[in-house]
């Protein structure tokens, strides 16, 4: 099959590059300078040329805090560059799957969000993700959506590398490490994420999906982990997101539930501390995939 992985630079592209060249199937990827996703012309020659059968969407604005500030940016990139992105899709035939996320829920519940529970974004990122799923549903029809969440990897900077980093920074002076108890989610690796679309391009599915790992945990007991991982005599103590103001606000409960790829029977994500594994060790051997 011919895919084109666009953002393949990033946290998400590089792994999704990696594992979907592995299998055999004919890669180009690409990224930022040389598709602009905002340039609609740009996105049309770079699609066109490619010949893809299937795009893999990779590319967004990510930085949670910069999108308050930088709301025209992160709706170029997240919103209106995919729109782009499914139009040019359309002309030629290809099948497109994209990445969103958990933060188009406003994390008010307190039991794992499904595909058909109501959206309700409180940060301008996610308001723009979710009008980047909106914008390629209405336009393109052979398209999936895969809301993913805390994701990690090799790649990028992450949840992981922020506590190793901040647990080195004050090792042997005895201060403890403040931590939130009060965000609950699920950790999920990007591997599993790329081994899920994998699983996707042998099947028909359409429409939104819930991709995260199983389980879910605060953000304090994920960092627990972490510290135990690397081996860090470091002293935890859990906090509330009180007391850290940030400009954009998080979803307290952001749990997803794979429910419509279990229906399908062809859900493929691990239990988080199972794939959280898998990551310490790939960490260690100093794999850079």
């Amino acid at each position: 099959m011919r895919i084109l992985v666009i953002g393949c630079s990033g946290q998400l592209g590089k792994d999704m590059v990696r594992i979907l060249s592995e299998t055999g199937h004919v890669v180009s990827a690409t990224d930022f300078p040389a598709i602009n996703v905002a340039d609609p012309a740009g996105v049309d020659a770079v699609v066109k040329d490619s010949s893809a059968e299937v795009i893999v969407n990779c590319a967004a604005f990510t930085a949670v805090d910069a999108c308050e500030t930088r709301r025209d940016e992160a709706y170029a990139v997240n919103a209106a560059g995919t729109g782009h992105i499914a139009r040019s899709a359309l002309d030629v035939g290809a099948r497109v799957i994209h990445f969103s996320t958990d933060y188009v829920f406003d994390g008010d519940k307190n039991t794992p969000y499904i595909e058909s529970d109501a959206v309700n974004p409180r940060s301008q990122y996610g308001k723009s993700k979710l009008e980047g799923e909106r914008l390629l549903a209405s336009i393109a029809p052979d398209h999936v959506i895969l809301r993913v969440a805390w994701l990690y990897g090799v790649h990028g900077n992450h949840f992981i590398k922020k506590i190793k980093a901040r647990a080195l920074s004050i090792k042997g002076t005895g201060q403890p490490l403040r931590v939130v108890t009060d965000e609950i989610g699920t950790p999920t690796y990007t591997v599993d994420v790329c081994r899920q679309t994998l699983r996707l391009l042998q099947g028909g599915a359409r429409g939104i999906l819930h991709c995260t790992s199983e389980g879910y945990c605060s953000r304090f007991e994920f960092a627990q982990e972490i510290i135990k991982a690397y081996g860090l005599n470091i002293p935890l103590v859990p906090c509330t997101s009180k007391e850290f103001i940030l400009p954009a606000p998080r979803p307290a409960y952001s749990v997803l539930e794979n429910k419509r790829l279990k229906e399908l029977g062809i859900n493929v994500m691990r239990d988080w501390k199972t794939a959280f594994a898998e990551y310490i060790e790939e960490e260690s051997k100093g794999s850079k995939f």
